[in-house]
């Protein structure tokens, strides 16, 4: 499909976390959880196409089984055509198992460096601690500030945290910001996950608290269609709702297909990047194509699906349809007391 390029098929100088383009290429589908051999994903097609068309960062984590191994390789194999200073590379440490976190000073400094290795990179565009909320409060801001002093030294651009509970992620951002000014200040970034999506809105309306009250320069929306729950197919066994909410979910799905002949990924897809994109907040002051404080990171494990998503993006770029609002009220009306529905993770 020949799609317009999106953004620069290059770096922004000077740099500027707000110049992530609108769309990330995320790294999680690389890892056995997702797939049965993430060796066999073409992810060097996907992210020679994606550069091509603007969409030209990265995100990873040293959490991701191969991710940043196999990544790195595909770099190393594109340098000739993409150098170093035309992408992103954005990554995650202190999660290293399912149930294992190392927030401490010297495993933070230790995972950066080795991440550098394997994605063939002597820097770093961002660094998040992963998953704060499985770990003790004080331990995360000392992670902090270890990533605060790697950027003081120029090991890594930008950094922040990523989580769930999008509340206690605020409570950490507001914290840093204002009661450790000094030790850590506002952080450059927040990525969370299934709150800004087509059954949870909640990320939306806490837009104007994380920019205005924590200095946040950049909000990332992760897993819009929530770790494989909006969808037809079968909602990945790892999932952590309830099955309650899977049964509702499923429900709508079929409902949509039958009544609309509808998809409900590719209309949680288009949903997401609507209202998180290009109806957000700071819109007004910002008279771009979209609000550069935001971007959505996606997971596409083919050339297909990364096509699939540039095709989301143009159909809502100027305007969803209007059938498109009707079904995305319809859907959000479906969903009923399961609308905003979460579950529990980590320590909250």
């Amino acid at each position: 499909m020949n799609f317009p390029a999106i953004g620069p098929t290059k770096v922004i100088a000077p740099y500027s976390i707000t110049n992530l383009p609108p769309l990330i290429i995320g790294g999680a589908v690389l890892n056995f959880i997702y797939t049965n051999d993430p060796t066999k994903l073409p992810i060097q097609d996907i992210l020679d196409i994606a550069f091509s068309k603007g969409l030209n960062a990265i995100d990873t984590s040293s959490y991701y089984g191969r991710s940043e191994e196999l990544i790195g390789q595909a770099l190393k194999n594109l340098q000739s055509k993409w150098p170093r200073d035309s992408y992103y590379i954005c990554t995650k440490a202190g999660r290293i198992a399912e149930n294992e976190f190392n927030y401490s000073r010297e495993h933070v400094r230790a995972s950066v460096k080795n991440s550098m290795k394997l994605l063939n990179t002597n820097y770093l565009d961002l660094v998040y601690m992963h998953d704060v909320e499985f770990v003790e409060t004080p331990k995360i801001y000392e992670a902090l500030k270890e990533l605060r002093a790697l950027k003081n030294e120029g090991l890594i651009k930008a950094f922040g945290f990523s989580g769930y509970p999008i509340k206690f992620l605020y409570e950490i951002a507001h914290t840093c910001a204002h009661e450790k000014k000094e030790e850590i200040g506002p952080v450059d970034c927040i990525l969370t996950y299934s709150h800004g999506c087509l059954q949870n809105t909640a990320l939306f309306d806490m837009y104007d608290s994380f920019i205005n009250d924590c200095g946040i320069k950049k909000l990332l929306n992760g897993s819009i269609l929530s770790m494989s729950l909006l969808r037809s197919g079968k909602t990945h066994d790892f999932h952590p709702a309830r099955v309650e909410l899977r049964d509702k979910v499923d429900e709508v799905a079929q409902f949509l297909k039958d009544s609309h002949n509808v998809e409900l990924a590719e209309l949680a897809t288009r949903f997401a990047l609507k209202r998180w994109l290009f109806d957000s907040q700071s819109q007004k002051e910002y008279p771009l194509e979209w609000n550069n404080k935001t971007s959505v990171v996606l997971g596409v494990s083919t050339v297909d699906e990364l096509n699939s998503a540039l095709q989301s993006y143009y159909s809502v770029k100027d305007q969803a349809s209007d059938e498109d609002e009707k079904l995305f009220k319809l859907t959000i009306d479906k969903f009923g007391d399961y609308y905003n529905e979460t579950w529990p993770s980590g320590l909250h």
